[in-house]
């Protein structure tokens, strides 16, 4: 028996793959599938059946494509909804066999209607692992919020209710050895307490996870699990669309995102597509000292995919890349992992070839924290903190401005044109892309820290708000 879990960081994302004696099986695929294929070769194994713990709202799924590429059955939880790819509507307590193994179907709604959580029966039959998807994560379960966006009359309040009685009745009751295998860890936005562990015995989450707690009733669960939840992200009903009634095949996209732009034919396409986003792939250190003029900067070696959902937005904005060089096949694919399709093309040889080409080329101001504290000795200094309301809450540099960059939309009001900010996070990178998004809004008052706030607190030349525990901001 093999059971791998595949992580990948920029959706803080978790599938698996699972192999016994020549048959395998893949459970909630990222859009590109070439590692569950070359799994499958190395094992000389057929893929025969890909599941979906949910309809994802946070990532396009590979079902489709991997579906294609080796006949494996597409499996959907228990749900009247009618897909559009052929799929295997599976019901409660459904069994399928995977070699010597046993994945049975345990109907668990609640982050979603037609939620499943997969029972792994080994080969002496015994209850192994869970793969929970969305339903329970580690230090967390899903939020309840999300299917009400494309089913009208749910409610959260009914979905957290669902959730509270799956909890109880399918996954509480199995062993306490059993090992939890979720769907997310920490920096995904379908939870909110998620821990970064991405798997543990669902004994030690009956002892540490909040929603677990044995003696909890449903109106302290519904209670807990519904505080605190902000707006999730407003790409997630297309990817819960596209997830359903299905996609375009990735080899699709690649082939149109696959499109050299020399610096003139970058420039002219960037001005005559009326709404595209020029997308800067870089660091956020090497960005605000040259860019082109008007680009959004989202580090691409961050919690990439997410950030671009969070900051675009809308799944059919056209985009051109700047990467750095050789990373213009990687952006498409990680791109098209959260449903982002209309890549126009990309800056061939990246931004050095901008510069060459003698095109103009724009840049924000930067400062080291030594720098910014020998700033403090001589005037004052009015900090933009772009971190979550719940991290600001919990400690921030004493007269910041929060403005949180989930939100830049709404976060935008809080900037004043007047005055000169400087903008921090934990590390730079949010800064510096809020501070890009700012530029090309108009804001050119902008200074961007390089480093976070442990390193600004580091030099003691400024007072910081008391330390609040989280947990009494929920």
């Amino acid at each position: 028996m093999k059971v791998e879990q595949i992580y990948t960081g920029c959706l803080a994302e978790a599938a698996y793959y699972i192999e016994s004696n020549g048959e395998a099986v893949v459970i909630d695929p990222i859009r590109d599938i070439e590692d569950y294929l070359k799994r499958a070769a190395d094992d000389k194994a057929q893929i025969k059946y890909i599941f979906l713990t949910h309809f994802h709202a946070d990532f396009m799924a590979g079902h489709q494509d991997l579906a294609r590429a080796t006949g494996g059955k597409i499996v959907i939880g228990p749900t009247t909804m009618q897909t559009g790819y052929d799929s295997h509507i599976a019901t409660d307590g459904e069994i399928f066999k995977v070699g010597d193994l046993e994945l049975k179907v345990l109907h668990t709604p609640g982050h979603t209607t037609e939620s499943m959580t997969l029972l792994l029966f080994d080969e002496n039959h015994k209850e192994h692992c869970i793969f929970s998807g969305d339903t329970l994560f580690i230090g967390d379960v899903g939020r309840p919020d999300l299917a009400q966006k494309v089913v009208a009359d749910l409610t959260q309040d009914k979905l957290a209710r669902m959730l509270y009685n799956s909890l109880r009745t399918k996954i509480m009751t199995l062993p306490d050895d059993v090992i939890v295998y979720p769907n997310h860890g920490a920096g995904s936005p379908c939870g909110k307490n998620m821990s970064s562990e991405t798997f543990d015995t669902l004994g030690n989450q009956k002892k540490t996870n909040y929603a677990l707690r044995a003696d909890q009733t449903e109106e302290e669960f519904v209670k807990e699990l519904l505080t605190g939840l902000k707006e999730p992200p407003s790409y997630f009903p297309a990817m819960v669309l596209g997830n359903i009634l299905g996609v375009e095949s990735i080899d699709e996209v690649r082939k149109s995102a696959h499109h050299a732009l020399d610096a003139a034919a970058f420039e002219l396409v960037s001005q005559e597509t009326p709404g595209l986003v020029i997308l800067d792939t870089r660091t956020a250190d090497e960005f605000v000292k040259g860019f082109v003029p008007g680009s959004i900067n989202i580090d691409m070696d961050s919690s990439f995919a997410i950030w671009v959902g969070t900051i675009l937005r809308d799944v059919n904005t056209k985009i051109v890349l700047v990467t750095p060089n050789g990373r213009d096949y990687e952006a498409a694919d990680r791109l098209a992992r959260v449903g982002f399709d209309q890549i126009v093309g990309y800056l061939k040889g990246g931004f050095e070839a901008w510069k060459a080409a003698g095109k103009t080329v724009d840049s924000i101001p930067y400062v080291s924290v030594d720098e910014l504290a020998a700033l403090a000795s001589k005037q004052e200094i009015d900090f933009l903190d772009v971190r979550r309301e719940s991290e600001f809450l919990s400690e921030h540099i004493i007269g910041a401005t929060n403005a949180p960059l989930d939100y830049w939309w709404n976060s935008i009001a809080q900037v004043d044109k007047g005055k000169h900010y400087y903008a921090y996070c934990r590390s730079g990178n949010r800064s510096g892309i809020f501070s890009s998004i700012l530029k090309k809004e108009g804001y050119n008052n902008i200074t961007n820290v390089t480093q976070g706030i442990d390193d600004i607190k580091a030099t003691g030349a400024f007072k910081v708000s008391d330390y609040v525990c989280p947990s009494t901001l929920l």
